[in-house]
């Protein structure tokens, strides 16, 4: 975890200032924005008038300045702590961003010139398109891509994580990030952002983001919380007449109390902070989110496609047998495999070198002057060399073996060994020479310890797991039966990925995705949330609407979580809000009406004492309720994996009952205090 990540709920310099945010935002151009706090604002200044009213003169509408004086002080504190709730959740993060911007330092760089000669540079004049040159002690001046060479790369200072990691050219983790920091090795990195719009630059505009944009969800529930101040507005404004008819004197303080603890105040004061806390949730747990549309997406998301290797198992698949076909020697064969993977930086690749370094057999790449490497791709599944003397050598999928070979008569026989070893779990690559087949050399991973458990707990949040792998269909429905995915992609190529996830929205399911490589970036940028790692390329990072900074495939399970836990929380805030306004009309309205009509004395079911205790008892619990739920808003409710009817249920017996209960018990409380004090 990053040294970001551990500050606590309230500290004193971040109470501090959002002590002071809470009064500048106490402009109206900007509690308009919140149509609910707004109004208790507002009634909040109509107070202020007739207090001031009520003590140059005298009437039954007006009532004591005393009285009036309390309920516009109780009313302020209300709109203070609904501005307090944001203010806090945005200081939160200013203090991120401001432990962020220490690690951000202005570095020099060693700029490499188009005739291999270095110049040294601040890091602010690097340009996109640029290449350095960073060695071992050096910190990273800018993002880029190494280009060539490996380093082992301190990543500390961003992700947390005090373990060195390995980044290196020409494979899926050659991205590395700047304000990182060189310890062994050289290598020379391609720049591949502009100066400010680093990954660092944007998570600070990240977390200093108090202009933050609304998500669709956010927007739907304010206009509902808006839709039901104005149906109260009308309903507290018809009441004046109605107590006339009845020769009941109300005060305008009684009816603004009124007003104020019937609209939804707590979740109109909590709102913005919930959502804010749902970005910095996510920032803790090392994802940059482009928007807080992603975070809440996440939550609601029915389809969740994994990549096979390091995600469902651990990744690194070894060679670990060779498998020659119709006589030929091992050696030739082995042979022959260690020229297909000389060029091959892939894990798989390196591991037939070592295991064929076991079988006493190597190649010297002296040797090999005027080969011709045949780099592995997402189109063609094979990777290989052409050799000076005409050969031509090639590893790959067994298919794409199949289509490349023109001798096909012996290809049933040596595809019986295919498929024994795929029905063991392991991953078949065939080897030609001239568009022969030879043989198979048998690749294999392991599936994680307790992934199957991770799915079950997917599985009961309604989201079905879908596993993509390269491997041919034997050994994916191995896989998948031992991992316990719900479906699999078998040999999937960029266009399959792409297709299932459109296939899915086409039904109206949402769509996660994590993936790292340029073929992803199509699917990611397709997909309605897309994870792309961060040691992954520049295309993926930019198609994808999150960027997970560890770099970790399992990551988007604790995304779904997080997303969850975003809409649960809102969720459970705003039954509570509404449910709190049925004991507040049993605290309120009795107390305007019982002198007039003693038969609505059966209402006060609390036992009040007096109506100026009643209302008053009523408005200080819908004052003091906000800072009391600012912890949950900011934690958020525990989330546990269960079905929509299970949350449901638990929603409705926690926080609607305990929405009806608590404040029974607290404006009774209240009112034993106020009598108290009297």
């Amino acid at each position: 975890m990053s040294t970001h990540q551990h500050s606590s709920l309230f500290r004193g310099e971040t109470v501090t200032q959002a002590l002071r945010q809470s009064f500048i935002k106490l402009s109206p151009a900007r509690m308009i924005k919140n149509p609910v706090m707004f109004m208790v604002e507002l009634g909040t200044a109509i107070m202020l008038l007739v207090t001031l009213l009520s003590g140059v003169t005298t009437h039954a509408s007006l009532g004591s300045v005393g009285y009036n004086a309390v309920i516009t002080l109780l009313l302020f504190l209300t709109v203070l702590f609904g501005n307090f709730a944001e203010a806090i959740a945005e200081a939160r993060g200013k203090a991120q961003a401001e432990t962020l911007r220490k690690t951000r330092r202005d570095t020099q760089a060693k700029r490499l010139n188009p005739d291999g000669s270095l110049t040294e540079v601040s890091a602010a004049e690097l340009k996109k398109g640029d290449v350095f040159l960073a060695e071992a002690g050096d910190v990273i001046p800018a993002d880029g891509e190494i280009i060539e060479g490996l380093a082992s790369i301190d990543e500390s200072a961003i992700t947390g994580e005090s373990a060195p990691v390995i980044r290196e050219a020409d494979t899926d983790r050659s991205s590395v990030i700047g304000g990182t920091l060189v310890l062994s090795d050289q290598i020379n990195v391609q720049v591949t952002t502009q100066p400010g719009e680093s990954f660092l630059d944007k998570m600070i505009a990240l977390v200093e983001g108090a202009n933050r944009q609304k998500t669709p969800n956010e927007i739907a529930l304010t206009i509902l919380l808006a839709s039901f101040t104005m149906v109260f507005l009308i309903v507290t404004v018809t009441l004046q007449p109605f107590a006339a008819s009845a020769n009941t004197p109300i005060t305008i303080a009684s009816l603004l109390a009124l007003f104020v603890c019937l609209i939804p105040t707590t979740i109109g004061g909590l709102l913005s902070a919930i959502g804010i806390a749902g970005m910095d949730r996510a920032l803790r747990a090392n994802l940059i989110a482009k928007s807080g549309k992603a975070v809440e997406t996440a939550g609601d998301i029915d389809t969740l496609l994994l990549d096979k290797t390091g995600t469902i198992t651990l990744g690194n698949r070894k060679a670990t047998g060779f498998y020659p076909y119709n006589g030929l020697s091992e050696e030739a064969f082995v042979r022959s495999a260690v020229l297909s993977s000389l060029a091959d930086a892939t894990p798989e690749g390196k591991s037939i070198v070592e295991l064929a370094r076991t079988r006493n057999v190597t190649v010297e790449p002296d040797g090999l002057e005027g080969a011709s490497f045949v780099k592995f791709s997402a189109e063609t599944r094979m990777s290989g060399v052409d050799l000076p003397d005409g050969r031509q050598v090639r590893k790959g999928a067994w298919d794409a073996i199949c289509r490349w070979s023109d001798n096909r008569a012996d290809l049933p026989l040596l595809e019986a060994k295919v498929k024994e070893i795929a029905g063991n779990g392991g991953t078949p690559l065939a080897l030609a020479v001239d568009k022969k087949a030879l043989g198979v050399i048998q690749l294999e991973d392991i599936v994680k310890p307790g992934i199957q458990e991770r799915f079950a707990r997917l599985r009961k949040m309604g989201v079905k797991t879908v596993m993509v792998t390269g491997d041919n269909p034997l050994t994916a429905a191995y896989i998948a039966r031992q991992a316990g995915v719900d479906d699999f992609i078998a040999e999937a190529r960029p266009e399959d990925k792409l297709h299932y996830i459109r296939q899915e929205q086409q039904q109206g399911k949402l769509v996660a995705m994590m993936g790292d490589g340029t073929n992803d970036a199509p699917a990611l940028a397709q997909a309605d949330v897309g994870v792309a790692m961060n040691s992954g390329t520049q295309a993926a990072k930019e198609a994808a609407n999150m960027v997970d900074l560890d770099s970790d495939p399992t990551k988007l399970l604790e995304v779904i979580e997080i997303g969850k836990q975003l809409l649960i929380t809102r969720g459970n805030v705003t039954t509570f809000s509404i449910a709190n306004d049925v004991a507040k009309y049993f605290a309120i309205v009795p107390a305007l009406f019982a002198a007039s009509i003693p038969g609505l004395n059966a209402l006060n079911l609390m036992r009040l004492a007096t109506p100026e205790s009643a209302i008053l008892s009523a408005v200080i619990f819908n004052a003091i309720i906000i800072p009391l739920l600012i912890p949950l808003a900011l934690r958020g409710v525990s989330y546990r994996p269960v079905g929509a009817a299970a949350l449901l249920t638990r929603n409705l017996l926690i926080y609607g009952l305990g929405g009806v209960i608590v404040p029974f018990v607290g404006i009774k409380a209240i009112d034993l205090l106020l009598g108290l004090v009297r």
